[in-house]
């Protein structure tokens, strides 16, 4: 590969990775498996304490 090629190439590969970090990104955070269980245990405990101070 001659040198003029291979600084073109290197130059619109570093150009697509800048772009690529500028794009929107439509993609959900990554929540783990421990803390979604977390987050689905947190508002039946809140319901239970709404329930006892109902009665």
């Amino acid at each position: 590969m001659n040198r003029k090629k291979k600084v073109i190439q290197t130059l619109k590969k570093k150009a697509k990775k800048a772009n690529a970090k500028k794009a929107v990104n439509n993609k959900p955070k990554y929540v783990s498996k421990a803390e979604r269980a977390q987050l689905g245990a947190q508002p039946q405990i809140e319901s239970e304490t709404t329930d006892d101070s109902q009665d």
